[in-house]
């Protein structure tokens, strides 16, 4: 099995890791590669779009002629792991707690909507402990973090947390072969990327 890490910005090596750990946990072969053009798209059984700056992520992977290709492949059910700044960049409507609507490239393949940093600024960073269904107890690493603030369409929300100005918001989003996190599960968990692999190999 061939797993895709995109690597256009952000903690790339991270995912990495963890897709290495995961296999070795389920006792799959296991290949990662790093993903900068459309063609390696075609070469994976599973992509991960990391944490890091979404706008930028989504303006480098329109320079590089990915975005179109990244939509379909996952539209076409390409297992997608988003976390943070990738999570931002897979759903469908995005705003920001600070300038509000956004006019950054997106996929637009999750029914969700997203706050970006939701949280606050990087000094509001923070870990939490969260029971999330299908996951168990997870611990999460929250870095200038965006919030699910809705669904719709087969979109399950996971994870509710209480936030003083937008209610009851969201960890995480699971919806048919992708899965999106407000947080980074590459820095405390294999979890979401065994998940990713039992997907693959259905």
């Amino acid at each position: 099995m061939k797993a895709g890490v995109l690597a256009l910005q952000g903690d790339v090596e991270e995912h990495r890791e963890a897709f290495r750990r995961a296999a070795e946990e389920l006792g799959v072969s296991l290949e990662v590669v790093y993903v900068k053009r459309p063609a390696q798209l075609q070469e994976v059984d599973i992509l991960a779009i990391p944490g890091g700056e979404s706008t930028t992520i989504g303006l480098l992977a329109r320079r590089a002629g990915l975005l179109e290709p990244l939509r379909d492949a996952v539209k076409s059910g390409l297992p997608t792991l988003g976390t943070c700044a990738g999570a931002v960049l897979m759903s469908s409507d995005v705003v920001d707690a600070v300038v509000g609507r956004t006019d950054q490239p997106l996929l637009g393949v999750l029914e969700a909507a997203v706050v970006r940093n939701a949280f606050g600024r990087q000094r509001e960073s923070f870990e939490a402990d969260l029971q999330l269904e299908d996951f168990g107890r997870v611990r999460a690493v929250f870095i200038r973090a965006p919030a699910f603030v809705k669904t719709w369409g087969d979109a399950k929300p996971l994870g509710p947390l209480p936030h003083g100005r937008y209610g009851t918001v969201y960890a995480a989003v699971v919806q048919r072969h992708m899965v999106a996190t407000a947080f980074h599960p590459e820095l405390s968990t294999t979890a979401f990327h065994r998940l990713m692999l039992e997907i693959a190999r259905r």
